[in-house]
């Protein structure tokens, strides 16, 4: 580890675990609204408070309830594909190299819009902006969800290399078990279609282990992991990157002080910690100011920030060449 204290000026900074609905600004939030000839009326701080959650934040299924609101934000086409190009252009302002942005397909029917036309919005959305991002289809938890899953699968697998570069299993996770959902995660398999799975939030190790067991490649959150010595131990031996999320992580409780965020533990024992935003909106923050929150309470250095930029280059679901550019990158930054 070196010497000098992390400043964080580098323009380098890349977020693997971002969710579309959880990311939209106060600005941006207008505009979807404006498209759909709606004016929001309330100053910008009372809408502020509308998209993101409050300090006293009690648990994940609070956190969960503002996506209520963004879901009324994104139920058109046009909608869709606004969202994701305005997240892209303030992710190039902000510095960033590459974003891997996540959404739920099967949440954006409620006036009609298939599983398909939602995804086909996003990725013309995607399309508009060079910024460099890829799109994870989430699969949903929830009771009766497994048709509407495979049906996000099979998406999945037909964008495949389109934009859409991966899998992902979001919502409730104490209520709904990972363990679950094992033929949504045969089919991805089966299908060929690489993923992630949020696991080890508000659920323990055994949730990590079931995601492990169905051959993610990647953890969501799994902060949880660190309850478990041999799970650790696994993490690091098959390097399994965990997309942690420190402020989003603080308020769905799964910590209850940032000190206590496990990210010295885990990188001293070989685990591929990445750290990320989770949701720019909800949570109110962005993937520079998680790592100077990290530096200023673990007392981080250029090199260590170095490392969890450059473990995020290498955990993408992107091809061998852009994540060594990434690196490149990354590299000529520091």
């Amino acid at each position: 580890m070196g010497e000098a204290a992390a400043t964080l000026d580098q323009n380098c900074l890349i977020d693997l675990h971002l969710h579309l609905d959880g990311s939209i600004s106060v600005p941006m939030a207008r505009r979807l609204a404006a498209l759909d000839g709606c004016v929001l009326s309330e100053d910008d701080a009372a809408l502020g408070k509308r998209l993101g959650v409050t300090a006293d934040c009690r648990d994940l299924n609070e956190y969960l309830a503002k996506f209520d609101f963004t879901a009324e934000l994104l139920e058109t086409r046009e909608q869709l594909s606004e969202c994701m190009y305005l997240l892209q252009e303030e992710l190039a302002q902000l510095g960033y190299l590459y974003a891997e942005i996540r959404f739920a397909p099967q949440r954006h029917g409620a006036r009609g819009l298939t599983q398909r036309e939602a995804v086909e919005a996003v990725l013309e959305g995607l399309g508009r902006s060079c910024f460099e991002a890829g799109v994870i289809l989430c699969c949903m938890r929830g009771d009766d969800t497994l048709e509407a899953n495979l049906e996000t699968v099979r998406l999945a697998a037909e964008y495949l290399g389109q934009g859409v570069v991966a899998l992902d299993l979001a919502g409730a996770e104490a209520l709904f078990p990972t363990a679950d959902y094992a033929d949504v995660f045969a089919l991805a398999r089966e299908l060929g279609v690489p993923f992630t799975i949020h696991a080890g939030e508000a659920d323990g190790p055994e949730s990590v282990y079931a995601a492990l067991g169905f051959g993610a490649q990647r953890i969501g959150h799994g902060i949880r992991a660190i309850e478990d010595d041999a799970l650790v131990e696994r993490l690091a031996r098959e390097g399994i990157a965990l997309e942690m999320c420190p402020t989003s992580e603080l308020q769905t409780s799964a910590i209850d002080d940032y000190a206590k965020f496990p990210l010295m533990s885990l990188l001293e024992r070989g685990v591929c910690v990445t750290v990320n935003s989770d949701n720019m909106g909800v949570s109110v923050t962005d993937v520079r100011r998680e790592l100077l929150l990290l530096a200023g309470i673990f007392g981080l250095t250029n090199d260590d920030i170095h490392l969890l930029l450059v473990n995020a280059a290498r955990s993408a679901f992107a091809s061998d060449a852009l994540k060594e550019e990434l690196v490149r990158r990354i590299d000529a930054e520091f």
